[in-house]
């Protein structure tokens, strides 16, 4: 896969040709620093790392400043590999930007979701509950209720929907329609939501 690391900026909602006002979110994508190529012959496999968002120097190991420094870059926060692009069209330093998206009507993006911490199951999974509080329920409006039979097999069975951490996952939007793509900004402008909070990084495929 063709990507760059990017930045979700946040929503807006732009109009179409015939008026009708579509939601939008606005992508930073770019520029990546292409901070190594990793080969068949001496990693085992090819691919691309990109480097994204800079990072200051006293915040980065020295391990990570040789590996800056043998491409002439500044550290960068956030590296990520791509495998889709091709052995010799990109060298160790070049700057890729929102170019790459140029005549691309449709794109993928990852993003890591928001973290809500630890939730019940009403909110995780969108139990019901148990309606009211008559006949003695007291306070067990929101609790998961039975979790299993006692006496077989008297454990609670793999894949229970229980309470527990909610969030914080990666989640992959698929196939997300381009609305505008600016360059010159290395901004992407595309329909719909996109996971994740504002400035939060993501991950842009074609």
């Amino acid at each position: 896969m063709q990507g760059l690391i990017g930045k979700k900026i946040g929503m807006t909602s732009v109009f179409d040709e015939a008026g009708k006002n579509i939601p939008c979110t606005v992508l930073q994508a770019g520029p990546c620093v292409v901070t190594q190529i990793k080969t068949k012959e001496k990693d085992g496999y090819f691919a691309v790392q990109l480097g994204f968002d800079e990072k200051k120097e006293k915040h980065t190991t020295k391990a990570e400043l040789g590996h800056f420094k043998k491409v002439g870059t500044s550290p960068k926060r956030k590296l990520v590999e791509f495998d889709g692009f091709d052995e010799g069209q990109f060298k160790e330093g070049e700057v890729l930007t929102a170019g790459l998206f140029d005549n691309q009507n449709w794109v993928d993006v990852r993003g890591w979701s928001k973290g809500k911490g630890f939730q019940g199951v009403v909110r995780r999974h969108g139990f019901g509950g148990v309606g009211g509080q008559t006949h003695g329920q007291h306070n067990r409006g929101r609790a998961p209720g039975s979790l299993g039979a006692s006496s077989f097999p008297s454990r609670v069975l793999p894949g229970m929907r229980m309470a527990g951490r909610m969030g914080g996952a990666k989640v992959f939007a698929e196939s997300k329609k381009v609305i505008r793509i600016m360059p010159e900004n290395n901004i992407l402008i595309v329909k719909g939501s996109v996971p994740g909070p504002k400035g939060g990084y993501v991950i842009i495929t074609k």
